[in-house]
C-alpha cells in the first residue's frame, strides 16, 4: 500500500495508476490525513454508489438498514449561567 499526497498524485498520476494495475492500493491524503483510495477494478467488479453497496450488504445479511427515517432537527437547549469554559476555570481554581 503507497500513500501519496494530493500534489504528488496530480504530478504523477500514471505513476500511481500502474501501481493500481498491479494490484496495489494507493492512500490519497490532504495535508497527512487520508482522503481516498485508489484501487483496480476488475471487469467483473461493479460499481455501485454508497447506497447500491449499503444495499448490496443488506442483502447478504450483513448488514440491517434503518426501518425509519431518523428525525429532523433537534432544538438547541437553552442554558442559563456561566459558559462551559467559564465553569472549567472555576472547577481549576476550587482544584488548587
Amino acid at each position: 500500500m503507497s500513500t501519496v499526497g494530493i500534489k504528488e498524485l496530480k504530478n504523477r498520476l500514471t505513476h500511481y495508476l500502474r501501481l493500481t494495475r498491479k494490484g496495489e492500493e494507493v492512500i490519497v491524503t490532504d495535508r497527512g490525513k487520508p482522503v481516498a483510495g485508489i484501487h483496480y477494478i476488475t471487469s467483473d467488479e461493479p460499481v455501485l454508489s454508497q447506497d447500491g453497496r449499503l444495499a448490496q450488504l443488506a442483502a447478504q445479511g450483513k448488514i440491517s438498514l434503518p426501518s425509519r427515517k431518523v428525525a429532523g432537527q433537534f432544538k438547541p437547549v437553552r442554558y442559563k449561567g456561566p459558559s462551559a469554559a467559564q465553569a472549567v476555570i472555576e472547577d481549576r481554581k476550587r482544584a488548587r
